[in-house]
């Protein structure tokens, strides 16, 4: 096998596998990838994104994490107004919704373009313009709105066409686009030919950085010049967890995901696995506990312990856990999109981007719509931040080593459910068992406290005894997005490879013989 991809849409996944197949490594895979999702999923991601990507070489088994998430903007800021964000409330189903701040002010400095220039000059083995190719065609031939696409567009709908810029890509007949529209963006085909041509400084130091700025600062935007020139990707250790005779690798602080998934995994092998069957009341009332246990960590030090450093050894100490384990209760015993890759030669690559809910700011000409994360409450630094200070963030791109080889690369979608997701998945992969496919297609809970949000297709039997432990449901009666959109690949012990992409987000996974 030449290696395998999964990923929030069949074009970044069949993009990615036919990299592979031309002799490409996990990490050329992957940036090809992650260009052509900036059309297939440009709800989710896109120039204007930021992200992480976790890398694992096989020839030495090093991990290493590339931070090129956002920042706070506002360097060398000197009078204008900043504008009010604007509030706009998006509904998940009728029964449930989440209110996200957009507009120019809502705009934190982008990293995604990047963090895909640092990952391929440190990783990559093709030039950078083949790369870009791929999706350069799909821009300008247009793609077919699938339905999970779709009904993103239809939930996203007044932030996508919130300006003219927005209005005509994402509604150029005057009505937002449905499943079985083609998708064209032209304007998008030429930023990324302009990338393909001179790099990824062309977004930070050339003529895209200038239109960005002064199309943002025009609308009463904080975003400046300098703050593109002077953003830099930072490389870091990701954080790692023992559990069960795997290690997670996963991102570090100054993100708090990968930290807290490592808790869980940690808190897992203490109470010594699994609680019962999958799907089974022990289990989701397991999972609650647990997910429990990772909020009450997010106590007043845990923010300042981000940038400070030794949190880790704070939480995963074996007097800390064992506390947690003994507060576990008696029966348990925002859009985002993600990557994963491996390759032949056991090289892994696993991505997670996003532009928030978009901030509905397109800077006219480019294509290019920038993030909201100023506006993303569980994001936004508090009080007045120093420009250039990094976000913390909840995304987790994983790696689960088996044996100091990768028996698992997974990441999810899902704003504040994206790490719950990849939780489950990764329990369902190591605990339980399961294939990655089942693994990612099966029903998922998420804690809220004080309420335990179950997703349609959970057993009825088993959430009544789940109930009758006094734990606070509330059933939904479908599969939904805000379960999170994960993309895992699965390395067997028998050396096979498996990958899928999460069915609620229509992604695909493809393994290339």
């Amino acid at each position: 096998m030449k290696g395998a991809v999964a990923a929030g849409h069949p074009l970044t996944a069949e993009t990615g596998a036919a990299v592979l197949a031309a002799g490409g490594n996990a990490v050329d895979a992957c940036i090809a990838a992650a260009f052509v999702s900036w059309v297939a999923e440009s709800t989710l991601t896109g120039p204007g994104a930021g992200g992480f990507m976790l890398v694992h070489r096989a020839r030495d088994r090093s991990t290493r994490v590339l931070d090129h998430f956002v920042a706070v903007p506002g360097l060398g800021l000197k009078g204008g107004a900043i504008s009010e964000m604007e509030s706009v409330d998006v509904a998940f189903t009728p029964e449930s919704s989440q209110v996200f701040r957009i507009g120019a002010a809502s705009c934190a400095v982008p990293g995604a373009t990047a963090g895909l220039g640092v990952a391929h000059r440190r990783f990559a083995t093709l030039p950078w313009r083949d790369l870009v190719q791929p999706a350069i065609r799909h821009a300008r031939e247009g793609v077919m709105l699938t339905k999970p696409q779709a009904y993103l567009h239809a939930i996203l709908d007044l932030i996508l066409r919130h300006t003219k810029a927005g209005a005509a890509i994402y509604g150029p007949s005057g009505q937002r686009l449905v499943a079985g529209d083609r998708l064209v963006m032209a304007d998008l085909a030429g930023t990324l030919e302009l990338l393909a041509e001179r790099g990824p400084d062309e977004l930070y130091r050339g003529e895209l950085a200038r239109r960005i700025s002064g199309h943002l600062r025009e609308h009463g935007g904080a975003l400046t010049e300098r703050d593109l020139a002077e953003y830099r990707v930072v490389q870091r250790r990701p954080v790692r967890a023992a559990f069960l005779g795997h290690e997670l690798e996963s991102n570090p602080p100054p993100s708090a995901g990968g930290l807290l998934l490592g808790l869980g995994v940690r808190l897992l092998d203490r109470v010594g696995g699994v609680a019962g069957p999958p799907g089974s009341a022990e289990a989701m009332a397991q999972l609650v506990e647990l997910m429990r246990a990772q909020e009450l960590a997010r106590d007043a030090s845990f923010a300042a312990g981000l940038h400070r450093g030794g949190l880790a050894r704070r939480l995963y100490d074996a007097r800390a856990l064992a506390a947690a384990a003994r507060r576990l209760r008696p029966e348990s015993v925002r859009g985002t999109t993600h990557i994963s890759v491996v390759d032949a030669r056991g090289n892994a690559a696993s991505l997670t981007a996003s532009t928030g809910s978009g901030s509905g700011a397109v800077v006219p000409g480019t294509g290019i719509q920038l993030n909201n994360m100023l506006g993303e409450f569980d994001l936004a630094p508090s009080g007045r931040s120093k420009p250039g200070v990094r976000f913390t963030s909840g995304m987790a791109p994983s790696i689960v080593l088996r044996d100091g080889r990768p028996s698992l690369v997974v990441g999810s979608a899902g704003s504040l459910r994206l790490r719950g997701a990849i939780f489950q998945i990764v329990v369902n992969v190591v605990g339980h068992r399961l294939g990655v496919g089942e693994a990612i297609e099966r029903p998922r809970i998420h804690f809220d406290d004080p309420h335990v949000q179950c997703e349609g297709g959970n057993d009825e039997a088993e959430l009544e005894r789940l109930a009758g432990w006094g734990y606070n449901l509330v059933r939904w009666r479908r599969r939904n997005l805000y379960f999170g959109g994960a993309a895992g690949v699965e390395l067997r012990p028998d050396g096979e490879l498996a990958a899928a992409g999460d069915p609620r987000r229509g992604g695909h996974g493809v393994v290339v013989e």
